[in-house]
């Protein structure tokens, strides 16, 4: 499975906005694998602003590092997002 680097790689001298096509033009062009080619072209046919847009468009996860049991717990955890002493406001 292609990894978000990988795709960031293979779109780094990438243009945006860019199209779909523009985004699977540029990484045929970079010699991009064929995981990687084939998490691009299953894009939507819209605009991306930027790498990470594509990535998270291609469904391609940003921390694969994170384990199944340490993203369950931060799931979990109602205020995964506020600050520590905002918790108890």
């Amino acid at each position: 499975m292609a990894s978000y680097a990988d795709v960031l790689q293979y779109l780094s001298s990438l243009d945006y906005p860019a199209e779909k096509d523009d985004v699977v033009r540029e990484a045929e062009r970079e010699g991009a694998p064929p995981d990687v080619l084939k998490a691009l072209r299953a894009l939507p046919p819209v605009d991306y602003a930027n790498g990470t847009e594509v990535a998270r468009s291609a469904g391609i996860e940003a921390a694969p590092e994170v384990g199944r049991s340490q993203r369950a717990a931060q799931t979990r955890d109602k205020h995964n997002r506020v600050s520590q002493h905002l918790r108890g406001i």
